[in-house]
């Protein structure tokens, strides 16, 4: 049933940590006739706010296929459940490939877009036997990947550049990548990127440009040149969504930080 607005109150805003398995959405924006998470949060919100659509804001606007663990959202609620009910409320009129937690209140301005510090992604890659399991939020690859030459090629994305090689057109294409980390245990090997922002399809084609080098197809020298180029790198190519998590994003904007708006679209 929904729940009936607070009489006489003034409606709260709110943030929360959002997890979702992408595999079955649109994306995580509003797209009309696509099912997308925004989507499926405002139809939850609208059950419990009297009907009324209450529009919601991410941190990162993940694309078709990609996952998240620690998405971060911003709503406004004009009902009177305390939060601990709010946050089970929401969670009971939510798919089970979307869930909420760390339902706290925030600032009426609050915009976790523009409160983000910096983003946390992370692309798995199943090197292994088939594994249906697996392979539902990884990218099998059979052949065996040097990831010691993964990890050399990535030290030169690292620090801040123009990155048109490796996003979508963007008027500001400077991003300022904190870390790329490859690391294997056993037959997974995860590729963690950090930024304080990301262009459109940026970590997918950083990973397909890793996996080239990996897979021997490019060396790990080259990787500095296809950056300073410019040009879309081994011809836009993008490693597949489902390998694709939004891990962690960090909020506490330092003072003068640009307002750059990147979301992981790829994901981003």
């Amino acid at each position: 049933m929904p729940e009936r607005a607070a009489r006489g109150g003034t409606a709260r805003r709110f943030r929360a940590t959002v997890e979702y398995d992408g595999t079955d959405f649109a994306g995580f924006q509003l797209q009309p006739g696509a099912r997308t998470v925004q989507g499926e949060l405002e139809a939850a919100l609208a059950r419990l706010s009297g009907g009324r659509r209450q529009p919601v804001v991410g941190a990162g606007r993940t694309d078709a296929g990609v996952h998240a663990a620690g998405q971060v959202i911003a709503f406004t609620y004009p009902g009177d459940l305390p939060v601990e009910a709010l946050a089970e409320a929401l969670n009971g009129n939510l798919p089970p490939d979307v869930a909420v937690r760390d339902v706290r209140r925030a600032p009426a301005s609050f915009n976790p877009r523009y409160a983000a510090r910096y983003r946390d992604y992370r692309y798995t890659i199943w090197n292994g036997p088939r594994s249906p399991l697996r392979e539902r939020t990884a990218l099998r690859v059979a052949a065996d990947l040097d990831v010691a030459a993964m990890a050399r090629a990535a030290t030169a994305l690292e620090g801040r550049h123009d990155f048109s090689a490796f996003g979508g057109a963007d008027p500001q294409p400077v991003r300022t990548v904190h870390l790329i980390r490859v690391r294997r245990t056993g037959s997974n090997v995860t590729i963690d990127v950090r930024a304080d922002a990301f262009l459109r399809g940026m970590v997918r084609r950083l990973v397909a440009t890793l996996l080239a080098v990996g897979t021997g197809r490019l060396e790990a020298s080259a990787v500095g040149g296809l950056l300073a180029a410019g040009t879309p790198a081994l011809g836009g190519a993008a490693a597949p969504a489902r390998g694709l998590c939004l891990r962690r994003v960090v909020l506490g904007r330092r003072p003068g930080q640009a307002r750059q708006e990147a979301s992981g679209h790829e994901e981003r």
